[in-house]
């Protein structure tokens, strides 16, 4: 079997650690269950793009279950878990091409070692498989006959594509379902940017002031558990209605220009580019950190911050130093890459369950109705993103009411009024 990973010896211990995150999977357990039983995805080729992780870890084992040819690649350089892409190859058979800290030049060779079976879905968090299909291996085009995206930055790339009308099959945004953005951006990247944060610089966050970027469904995540934490928090926005909400929620909110001579800590989470930029850094504080957990590490301009300095060192792992020509030292977390990937371990396990519930049951929707479906994003369907709630509060053992008949007509008729 074709593999490219860190070292085969790890794959004992990441065995271990995706055991252990699968027990607060439940909803990805029942649905492997009945993959292995029903093989809705026999004999399909997918090539999954995605943080090699223990939770991705048992996705792949519950696509593999229900039938599924995986090859997997990392949508991070440093997000990979090597012991698990390990335990992938040896336990599992299946082929990861992953390294953690890899470089740009082995990154999109591991995506093209990853389309080499020429998919017929893809799985995608920031499409750049899609991407790669589109641009380079058109040839593979016609093989694909749909393909999933995780992320807000993703989606962005594809319905612009959509838009355009040069995207060649469907997609759908998992990013878009309730029980994903709902959970896994709020209260995932939330817990796991602050992990990341802590872990990378084991520095006090009550008492300091942490700016957000972005009050989006990921910003919103991060600015609560900041201020749980004991932060004076800080909001900065575009979009009026979003800032809006944040001052409804308690925040204050200000331009990044008046923020950025205020801050302890900044955090991007924008899926935009440049949001932190030279003029910014040139007036932080002396010891301010900056970190982004958004897909990609352009929300910093990272060049800029190079040009303004003399001098850089690396303090701690994943803690870059840079000293200013005006004499300050602003820190860089993770090479500005995904904070909670690159410093630590990622959502909790219990939070991916629900992302990656969607992921395989969008893979089965795809393989059943592809064939009706139009080449642009679409939402996940109601009713997987509804079972997927259920399936959750099951595994949680909590319950719910159900509707009346009589509540049941009252809510279809117009004839009951008050």
């Amino acid at each position: 079997m074709d593999y490219d990973v860190k070292d085969i010896r790890l794959a004992d211990q990441g065995r271990l650690k995706i055991e252990w995150a699968e027990v607060t999977m439940p909803v990805l357990r029942l649905i492997r269950k009945r993959f292995k039983r029903e093989q809705p995805l026999k004999g399909i080729r997918i090539t999954a793009c995605l943080h090699v992780t223990t939770e991705t870890a048992n996705l792949m084992k519950t696509l593999q279950a229900g039938g599924a040819e995986i090859r997997l690649c990392a949508s991070n350089p440093l997000s990979t878990q090597d012991d698990v892409a390990a335990s992938l190859v040896q336990h599992d058979g299946i082929a990861v091409f992953a390294i953690k800290g890899e470089d740009n030049q082995t990154y999109y060779r591991h995506i093209e070692s990853a389309i080499a079976h020429r998919p017929q879905l893809t799985m995608d968090d920031g499409a750049d498989v899609v991407s790669t299909l589109h641009a380079k291996r058109k040839d593979l085009l016609k093989h694909v006959i749909g393909g999933t995206e995780e992320t807000t930055t993703g989606v962005i790339r594809l319905r612009s594509m959509a838009d355009r009308k040069v995207l060649r099959f469907p997609v759908i945004s998992v990013n878009d379902a309730d029980t994903k953005h709902m959970f896994d951006n709020r209260y995932g990247t939330g817990q796991s940017t602050l992990d990341g944060i802590v872990r990378a610089t084991n520095r006090l966050i009550c008492g300091s002031t942490v700016v957000v970027a972005g009050y989006g469904w990921c910003g919103r995540g991060v600015a609560m558990r900041a201020k749980g934490m004991g932060a004076d928090v800080i909001i900065t926005e575009v979009d009026p209605l979003k800032a809006l909400e944040a001052v409804m929620d308690g925040f204050r909110v200000m331009p990044m220009d008046q923020a950025a001579s205020v801050g302890d800590f900044f955090i991007t989470v924008t899926g935009n580019l440049k949001v932190i930029r030279s003029e910014h850094f040139a007036v932080m504080k002396d010891g301010a950190i900056v970190c982004n957990s958004g897909h990609f590490n352009v929300e910093l301009d990272i060049p800029a911050l190079e040009k303004l300095s003399r001098k850089r060192r690396i303090v701690r792992p994943g803690v870059e130093e840079f000293t200013l020509k005006n004499g300050r030292r602003v820190s860089l977390l993770g090479e500005g890459r995904l904070v909670n990937l690159a410093t630590a371990e990622g959502h909790p396990s219990s939070v991916m369950d629900m992302s990656f519930a969607n992921q395989a049951l969008s893979a089965e929707y795809l393989v059943k109705h592809h064939k009706t479906l139009e080449k642009k994003v679409y939402p996940v369907p109601a009713e997987i993103d509804k079972e997927i709630a259920r399936l959750k509060l099951a595994g949680m053992g909590v319950k719910i009411d159900r509707l009346t008949k009589e509540q049941k007509k009252y809510l279809a008729s117009w004839e009951m009024g008050t």
